[in-house]
């Protein structure tokens, strides 16, 4: 019997969670098997596994494999454990080196060709990995800049799964591959911030305006349209202060989340204004599987404008 271990991480939300990944190559009937609460992108890994694999110049045993993601009970989404599964079972046939699979924590999902995907959510599961004592962490080429943001990383970047196995120490020939571009919306530059400057009037409403920023206050404005309720709003992040370091890395992990592209840290209040039409499902968030963040969790540390709250579902 040969036993290979690994680390992932699951995300449930924002919240991350270290996940053992354990590979056994045992006697019995040819198969693949991966247990511990997978759903169902995550229990279609063999057949991305097998492929990439195969593709890479390293086929996975065709003997019986069991990959086993622990705690067991905890719900695991996504193809972000392919790279982890992939490395434990070439770690447990004796292709890669035991040790140094075992030394780092793998996020990223493969694809048919052995090449490693970007991944949502890279940097809330570095982010994990580092608090949970596991600095080093393995991710796919497109989420390197993402990945090293966070203080205390020591990131290696991957494009391909026979990279990987030679950066674990396996002795292989390189093979130069494209890396997979950065997938997801890019953030479009914001340009100059709005000014409460450009506020002409309204006395009475921008001292309201600065004593709501200064004392972090909720507000509700009310008046005819085109009072300036909006205009009004719209001003209040440019007089809010710069995000702290903690705070910067939770907006930023939750741009991550969103499926952004994300380059550098978010360090100015973020400003979310949904329709009035917006579900409830849309402000708050959630999801029948892999729970999403919805306007609410997007304005963390920053504002959520409601216009028009009380003609909306969401009220």
């Amino acid at each position: 019997m040969a036993v290979a271990r690994t680390s992932a991480v699951a995300l449930v939300g924002l919240t991350p969670s270290v996940v053992d990944v354990e590979a056994d190559i045992s006697p019995g009937l040819p198969g693949f098997w991966v247990i511990g609460l997978p759903d169902a992108a995550l229990g279609e890994s063999r057949g991305r596994v097998r492929a990439a694999a195969s593709n890479s110049g390293l086929p996975v045993t065709s003997r019986k494999l069991t990959v086993s993601l622990s705690p067991a009970a905890l719900p695991k989404h996504g193809g972000g454990f392919d790279l982890a599964i992939a490395l434990a079972a070439l770690a447990a046939a004796g292709d890669v080196p035991a040790e140094s699979v075992a030394s780092m924590v793998h996020v990223g999902e493969l694809g048919l060709d052995g090449r490693v995907r970007p991944t949502p959510g890279v940097l809330p599961s570095v982010i994990g990995a580092v608090r949970a004592g596991h600095a080093r962490v393995m991710v796919p080429a497109a989420n390197a800049q993402e990945a090293r943001l966070v203080p205390g990383s020591e990131i290696v970047a991957v494009s391909s799964l026979r990279e990987a196995a030679i950066r674990h120490g396996a002795e292989l020939d390189p093979v130069p591959v494209e890396a997979w571009p950065a997938a997801g919306e890019r953030e479009s530059d914001p340009g100059r911030p709005l000014d409460l400057a450009d506020v002409v009037g309204n006395e009475e409403a921008v001292d309201a305006l600065i004593l709501a920023a200064a004392g972090g206050h909720h507000m509700f404005l009310l008046g005819p349209p085109g009072a300036g309720k909006t205009m009004l709003a719209e001003r209040l992040p440019g007089l809010l202060p710069d995000l702290d370091a903690d705070a910067s890395l939770e907006a930023t992990a939750i741009r991550s989340l969103t499926g952004h592209v994300v380059t550098d840290l978010v360090t100015r209040p973020p400003f979310e204004a949904p329709h009035h039409t917006a579900t409830a499902a849309a402000v708050i968030g959630g999801g029948s599987g892999q729970i999403r963040p919805g306007a609410a969790v997007r304005a963390s540390h920053g504002v959520l404008f409601l216009d028009e709250a009380p003609s909306g579902p969401h009220t």
